[in-house]
């Protein structure tokens, strides 16, 4: 006999209570909790809320050595954009699920239509599900776009035991969910778009692809911090995770995944967002660096490494006087708690007195840098713009900074420095360390002067410099 309760989930994180709360003891969110009506059926269910798991395989049904588990490749396809099959880390895996997130009007439906449609070119089929616009409003977008392949299969529905049909008799290779919040399963009694809509049909879609090697891409919507909308869970049940991030101020797009159980999680795509949609951006570096400026001072070049990719970045700084009774500290871009320690090095390591100075940060076009290897030049456009003087715009600068002022050794100095000398430049201020590990194992650059420095005081000498390079 099916039985109803009404229980309260919080919309943030998931969490469940018996009652109402104002305030969600998981994850502390306010006035975030909805009542919903649960069924538990114990003849249909092996738990409230949840689908009866698919039946295993043979030898799967009792517990084996994980030596003796057979396995077999599981071969990736390609949708032909290759940013994409990047951040994916080189294709899609048959019967992965891929949660896409991102704010409202950033490009979602725009990147999976596109990047479907090139996979469709193949003759692969793909089946496109829209629970937010009809199959006539995305022709539409379509049409705009040049997408108008046979294999790209359209559908408007909601329902999920309406859309099971169409996806036994077509059998597509892949499908787009746009978006999960919209779909619904009736067995689930509550709203499309609650915590036990959205976790119920996301189990089942999971199910659904491990079972037949269905790739499914999930597009979520986010809330006003920015997180999945919806219960966490729904992040751990998805093999991949991908968040489109980008200022609707710029063109660019960057597509970051924060989850890969296939491949890593510091790989980022570069898309560009034109009338025609999305194009794929091949030289990052060229990309940011288009509008720099070569005689301002607070600028300077660093070298970042964005998954296995390194790209230069313009790092911008301004000190002013402060006239408030409380100096100001504002990062863009960057972690501002790191610039708030990288200017108590500066003050008290090279002595320059910044107190009464409001210190801003700014990653140009937007980007976001967390690796340390950009500290040195941090601190070189705050004292750039502190002195008044320029740096070499010929110049990039690289390095960790410790907190007795030493320039600690990075990572990957090799691919940041060929790619500085790949855009031109023609100076390379780095670690003491790792210039002497580049010199010893006889990586030379025909058009780069390598300079090592120690400590902080060092590299602070290059500011204003002008001399000739040999």
């Amino acid at each position: 006999m099916s039985k109803t309760k009404i229980v309260f989930h919080c919309g943030e994180c998931g969490y469940q209570s018996h009652r109402w709360l104002g305030r969600c003891p998981d994850c502390e969110a306010w006035n975030s909790f909805a009542e919903e009506q649960v069924v538990s059926d114990s003849s249909a269910r092996t738990a409230p809320g949840l689908m009866q798991p698919p039946h295993r395989g043979p030898g799967m049904s009792e517990p084996v050595p994980i030596s003796k588990i057979e396995t077999s490749p599981q071969s990736r396809f390609t949708t032909g954009f290759s940013e994409f099959d990047r951040v994916l880390g080189g294709g899609v895996v048959p019967g992965s699920v891929v949660l896409i997130g991102g704010d409202p009007g950033i490009g979602k439906s725009t990147l999976v239509l596109q990047a479907f449609n090139h996979l469709a070119e193949t003759g692969k089929t793909v089946l496109y599900v829209s629970g937010e616009e009809s199959p006539a409003q995305i022709k539409l977008r379509a049409d705009r776009m040049g997408v108008a392949s046979l294999h790209l299969l359209m559908i408007s529905e909601t329902c999920f035991e309406t859309i099971l049909p169409h996806i036994e008799s077509l059998r597509p290779m892949a499908m787009v969910i746009d978006s999960i919040q919209t779909l619904y399963t009736s067995e689930a009694g509550s709203i499309p778009g609650s915590v036990t809509q959205v976790r119920e049909v996301a189990s089942r879609l999971m199910f659904y692809a491990k079972r037949t090697d269905l790739a499914v891409f999930i597009v979520g919507h986010v809330t006003k911090e920015g997180m999945i909308a919806g219960p966490r869970v729904l992040e751990h049940i998805v093999d991949t995770v991908l968040y489109l991030e980008g200022d609707k101020s710029h063109t660019y797009r960057i597509l970051r995944g924060v989850k890969n159980r296939f491949g890593a999680t510091d790989e980022i795509g570069l898309f560009e967002m034109k009338g025609a949609g999305l194009s794929e951006v091949a030289n990052p570096s060229q990309f940011f660096l288009s509008e720099r400026p070569l005689e301002a001072t607070g600028s300077v070049v660093v070298a970042s490494i964005e998954g296995t990719r390194p790209i230069l970045i313009e790092l911008q700084s301004l000190v002013s006087q402060s006239y408030i009774g409380m100096a100001r500290r504002m990062a863009l871009g960057v972690d501002p708690n790191r610039v708030t320690l990288l200017l108590a090095i500066l003050e008290k390591r090279a002595g320059l007195h910044l107190a009464d100075q409001d210190v801003f940060v700014n990653v140009v076009s937007g980007i976001k840098v967390q690796e340390p290897a950009i500290d040195l030049g941090i601190l070189m456009a705050i004292a750039s713009s502190f002195k008044e003087k320029p740096i070499d715009p010929r110049m990039v600068v690289m390095g960790e900074v410790g907190l007795a002022g030493e320039i600690r050794g990075i990572q990957h100095t090799y691919a940041r420095v060929k790619e500085a000398e790949k855009m031109g430049f023609k100076r390379c201020l780095l670690p003491k360390r790792n210039e002497e590990m580049l010199r010893r194992e006889g990586m030379i650059f025909e058009t780069m002067d390598l300079v090592g420095v120690s400590y902080l005081s060092e590299a602070l000498e290059w500011i204003g410099a002008r001399d000739a390079l040999n």
